[in-house]
């Protein structure tokens, strides 16, 4: 185990974390919400860093489908918050988070950097706490699942019998 590690009981648990590729975590990052995030950022220690891009808003185009398959359109315009900073050891952290949270990009952009740092250097206290995030959104996806299914209503389709007109 390195050191600042976070101690393992199951080793199949550390090489999952370390499984995220960067496009995974970084939508992780951008999806949580921002005091979960908070929460990891208090328990881990601070790495110096500098910034290259300060938390800014944009907007984005987003695009749909029809019918899920059909041809593409422009949906509509979004607020993102975009951020870039470059951490100590030479990482450079973006993010990209919809609405207008400066925080929440930024943090998001700082724990990019630090888990390509890690996935360097083979650590894996970051990783965890990416792990809980996803954790975090599978609780929160099967939540969504059975409050819907709760409030699922059966439609039939009843016949006149005898009256064939």
């Amino acid at each position: 185990m390195t050191v600042g590690s976070v101690p393992r009981h199951d080793q199949s648990a550390a090489a999952v974390e370390l499984s995220f590729s960067r496009a995974e975590w970084m939508t992780l990052l951008a999806e949580s919400p921002v005091t979960e995030i908070e929460s990891h950022w208090r328990a881990l220690p601070h790495p110096p860093f500098q910034w290259i891009r300060r938390p800014e808003y944009g907007s984005a185009m987003i695009r749909g489908r029809a019918s899920g398959t059909g041809a593409q359109f422009n949906l509509g315009d979004v607020t993102v918050t975009r951020c870039t900073v470059q951490i100590g050891t030479g990482e450079i952290g973006i993010s990209y988070v919809m609405g207008r949270n400066k925080r929440h990009a930024a943090l998001a952009a700082l724990f990019d950097a630090m888990l390509q740092h890690e996935k360097t250097t083979g650590q894996d206290v970051v990783a965890h706490c990416i792990a809980s995030l996803a954790e975090g959104k599978r609780r929160r996806h099967q939540d969504i699942v059975r409050e819907t299914r709760s409030s699922k209503v059966e439609f039939t389709m009843l016949s006149r019998g005898g009256d064939d007109q």
